[in-house]
């Protein structure tokens, strides 16, 4: 059986002895940092993608468009199916409104024949072609739609509209709604029609 050795007096320990020791043991005791924090601009883009998502999924399909009195699809003999189911924003043109997705952005008045939309809707004169609040409307979703197509890879000059407009609505209306188009940016667009036999 040994014995302990004996030691003598405790040395007090020197000051560099103490503060290595003292890194040592804090370095032992450090835990990973945790995220604690949220990153605002990475759960902005991701709300972004999946409000574009939302949007692209529950758009209206433009092949259940209901008919009504105010809205009567023209007709047409055409015979070729188109290529593929067209996709972009979706305007519709009825007898008394514009609408934009699902928000009407003006009146038609009746007299739209002679002179199109009324004045107080463009810049302030009725020779003007540009229609303000459709301008505006479609200003909202070109930038959505541009963020969509630069995510996707996509040309983003440009963006596509599904135009559907009531077949007594007067050429000077249509000539303003595609006026405006253009202006927004909005390169294609795709004119939907009754197909009928012929």
């Amino acid at each position: 059986m040994t014995e302990p050795k004996k030691s003598g007096p405790m040395r007090p320990a020197s000051l560099a002895r103490m503060k290595r020791e003292l890194r040592k043991e804090i370095k032992r005791r450090r835990l990973d940092p945790e995220i604690n924090f949220l990153n605002i601009t990475a759960m902005m883009d991701m709300m972004t993608i999946i409000l574009v998502f939302l949007l692209k999924s529950l758009s209206t399909s433009t092949a259940s468009l209901p008919q009504s009195n105010d809205l009567e699809l023209p007709k047409s003999v055409l015979a070729t199916e188109p290529d593929s189911e067209p996709e972009g924003l979706l305007i519709v043109v009825s007898k008394s409104q514009i609408i934009v997705g699902e928000n009407v952005v003006c009146t038609v008045p009746s007299d739209a024949k002679e002179n199109g939309i009324e004045a107080r809707y463009k810049n302030g004169s009725r020779n003007s072609l540009g229609i303000v609040p459709l301008a505006q409307a479609l200003g909202a979703w070109r930038q959505v739609d541009r963020q969509m197509r630069r995510a996707a890879q996509k040309d983003e000059s440009y963006s596509e509209a599904i135009v559907v407009v009531d077949k007594d609505i007067p050429y000077r209306v249509v000539t303003e709604v595609l006026f405006t188009l253009g202006q927004e940016e909005f390169a294609k667009f795709h004119m939907m029609v009754l197909q009928t036999a012929k």
